[in-house]
């Protein structure tokens, strides 16, 4: 059976934010996880600042699942030091699909809902597929990568953000794109330890296509 990914997350520090960056914050959310679905109802905010996007791809849920963290990281101000985010990606099949992400249901769904009842201070992304084995394995691994990217600044966060959005770009397009150079692009990726995240994520994918 076909294996799908749930994300399912909600913004740190949200209530601090001023009623007009709160609405501004949300709307562009909601059009950035639009975008990155198949079709719009793929993707949902609720509650005011939860969320969920359903992929039929996992390499490319494990890629949103970092990116989100990027998204709000690379917003965070002096004013708002912890705007961040918390998600839980659930691998598994499908029930059914509703006419939105929020209406469908299966394991999927199950998992990501349940597991991120269940992150504790300062883990920002559990990835839980409910085969025993992997999720030890995926445990550990989830360990140093969420040490890492909480060490993430908002200018770290921001050029892997673009990295990730266009994986094809070279690190002197990136800066073009930025405003900056190409080494001060080199020297943000090098001190978020980016190599090691990427070949993390991509072995995680591997992990999960194969389960």
């Amino acid at each position: 059976m076909k294996k799908y990914g749930v994300i399912t997350g909600d913004i740190i520090d949200f209530t601090s934010l001023d009623n007009e960056r709160r609405e501004e914050l949300i709307g562009d959310t909601d059009d950035n996880i639009k975008d990155w679905v198949k079709q719009p109802e793929d993707a949902a905010i609720f509650r005011g600042d939860s969320f969920q996007l359903l992929f039929d791809d996992l390499y490319l849920a494990v890629v949103r699942s970092v990116q989100l963290i990027c998204w709000f990281k690379k917003q965070a101000t002096n004013d708002y030091p912890n705007l961040s985010t918390r998600i839980s990606l659930g691998i598994g099949e499908l029930a059914f699909k509703g006419k939105t992400v929020l209406d469908s249901d299966g394991e999927a769904f199950h998992l990501s809902g349940r597991n991120f009842d269940a992150l504790e201070a300062g883990e920002l992304l559990r990835i839980t597929t409910g085969k025993i084995d992997l999720d030890e394995q995926l445990t550990v691994l989830m360990l140093f990568m969420n040490v890492i990217m909480n060490e993430w600044t908002p200018s770290q966060a921001e050029v892997i953000y673009w990295v990730l959005e266009d994986q094809n770009a070279t690190q002197k397009k990136l800066g073009g794109k930025l405003n900056i150079s190409q080494s001060n692009i080199a020297r943000r990726l090098k001190l978020a330890h980016w190599k090691e995240m990427e070949r993390a994520m991509n072995f995680i994918a591997m992990q999960l296509q194969k389960a």
